[in-house]
């Protein structure tokens, strides 16, 4: 015969799963299963995936030029010896 468990559980041992970092994720990742599912597979227009694509170009181009402005504002002597730098690397693999 075998023996229970009688003696009640600390609290310390229980672990609470929706507070896990793994928990978290697998929740996350059935929200993109579920996005991919709404989604029609398949081709779609050449012109819709040519806007997405732009839009997508457009925001990241935007994103990094503001992060190159700040960049050059804070640190303005630093960006300037670096296209320095820059430009005379180029300008020695040019003249060869």
């Amino acid at each position: 015969m075998t023996e229970t468990y009688a003696n009640p559980t600390p609290p310390e041992d229980i672990e609470d799963v929706s507070d896990l970092e793994s928990t978290r994720l697998e929740r996350e990742a059935d929200a993109l299963l579920l996005e991919d599912e709404a989604r029609t597979f398949g081709p779609r227009p050449i012109h819709e995936a040519v806007r997405e694509d732009a839009a997508a170009a457009r925001d990241w181009g935007r994103t990094r030029a503001e992060r190159m402005r700040r960049a050059v504002e804070d640190e303005p002597m630093k960006a300037t010896l670096y296209a320095l730098g820059l430009g005379v690397v180029i300008g020695m693999l040019v003249a060869r």
